[in-house]
């Protein structure tokens, strides 16, 4: 049994990697790669990375009910595996688009694996408590998002890098291979399940979110936690993609520096994640949220109210970013934690749904500031900065809330 549980966390956390990697290299390598190409006279640079970004997004949007849905009445296994299969032609076609330097079919194959991933999403996520069980709950959801962030970490390096010294046909070798090899790790997963259920929510996004936010009420600081979750992703969001106006344009960046600056951020959250697992433990670690939260505050505001230099503006972005994964964790582990049985599959795509909505608010936040400032990335951070205070008010008065209620 320890053996098996084993591959098996090997198996997620590799399969998890894999897929984000795959994302983040799609979708930095049109960034970058397309530097070069004959672009529409509409598309600058910021305009682009709100593009793609939103190609990501969308299909969370409009898919995440029906995949919850999937995830309860089928098996969590088939509906990882299949869709990890359909990685393979989706990065068939994006090698297509890299051939012909054609944002368009680039834009639309982000779309596709948009698509894809929003799918599968709350069948492997709810797979961490099927092959953990309960006591490892926040080391399962510490290390998944930990492997997670080390895939943004990756994709983006390898996109900058390739994108400065290699040629297209090694970032599609790089495409298809790692598609392969993440299906192939879904097909050693072998566990077992909870029941399925016949019932199941509306797929209409605004009703399931209303039913999901009801449903959710009769779990411990489930909404909560998913309203900190999201928050977390909108900030990171738009953190990732100030990071490369900021880069190029206070400090005169190359495409290899940018990546290397927004792999410290990637390496500080995957680490922010794993330390976060290992301090929890055995409960949910909510005792984290606000600690995290107020390092986000004070390494944004370094970087929002004082001129550093570019190695001082790394150190700071670490610090935002090890702090998020310590907010991040508590977050997910006590959704996961839930007695919501097979019912976690709903719960994890109203989670995804509630995210991209606070994703698809950060993308136009981040818009709206460059378009109207001039690319004004030091106001995108006060923004952030802002925000973090924002959240840190709410889940304080939270927690004394439930304080005097549990009194």
């Amino acid at each position: 049994m320890p053996y098996r549980r084993a591959v098996n966390w090997s198996a997620l956390f590799s399969s998890n990697f894999l897929g984000v990697f795959n994302d983040n290299l799609l979708k930095n390598s049109i960034i970058f790669f397309t530097l070069s190409w004959k672009l529409p006279e509409w598309l600058n640079s910021s305009q682009l990375i709100s593009v793609v970004s939103v190609a990501l997004i969308i299909p969370y949007l409009l898919f995440s009910p029906y995949a919850g849905n999937l995830s309860v009445r089928i098996s969590k296994l088939k509906i990882f595996r299949f869709f990890k299969l359909i990685e393979i032609p989706i990065m068939a076609l994006a090698s297509i688009a890299f051939v012909a330097e054609n944002v368009y079919l680039a834009i639309f194959a982000v779309l596709l694996m948009g698509i894809q991933s929003s799918m599968y999403s709350p069948a492997k996520y709810s797979l961490i408590r099927d092959i953990g069980g309960e006591k490892k709950v926040a080391f399962g959801s510490g290390v998944f998002e930990t492997m997670a962030f080390l895939g943004i970490l990756a994709g983006t390096v390898v996109a900058s890098v390739l994108s400065d010294f290699a040629d297209k046909w090694v970032l599609i070798i790089a495409f298809l291979a790692t598609a392969a090899l993440g299906y192939l790790t879904t097909a050693i997963i072998k566990v077992e399940e909870m029941p399925v259920e016949k019932q199941s929510q509306s797929n209409n996004p605004f009703v399931f979110l209303r039913q999901s936010y009801k449903i959710a009420k009769h779990y411990k600081d489930v909404n909560a936690s998913v309203i900190g979750s999201s928050v977390f992703w909108l900030i990171g969001g738009m953190l990732q993609m100030n990071l490369v106006i900021h880069s190029k344009d206070y400090f005169n960046a190359s495409n290899t520096e940018t990546g290397i600056i927004m792999a410290v951020a990637a390496i500080a959250i995957a680490t922010g994640c794993f330390a976060a697992a290992k301090v929890a433990g055995h409960t949910t670690g909510q005792k984290l949220i606000l600690p995290g939260i107020a390092g986000m505050i004070v390494f944004l505001g370094f970087i929002t109210f004082f001129d550093l230099t570019f190695f001082f503006f790394a150190i700071c972005v670490f610090g935002v970013a090890f702090s998020g994964g310590f907010f991040q964790v508590p977050c997910i582990s006590t959704i996961e934690k839930s007695k919501s049985g097979r019912k976690l599959g709903d719960l994890i795509a109203y989670l995804n749904l509630t995210t991209f909505i606070f994703v698809t608010i950060g993308t136009f936040l981040f818009w709206i500031i460059t378009y109207f400032t001039n690319q004004n990335s030091e106001l995108v951070f006060a923004v952030l900065w802002a925000i973090c205070i924002i959240t840190f008010y709410f889940f304080n008065n939270y927690f004394q809330r439930k304080k005097r209620t549990e009194i």
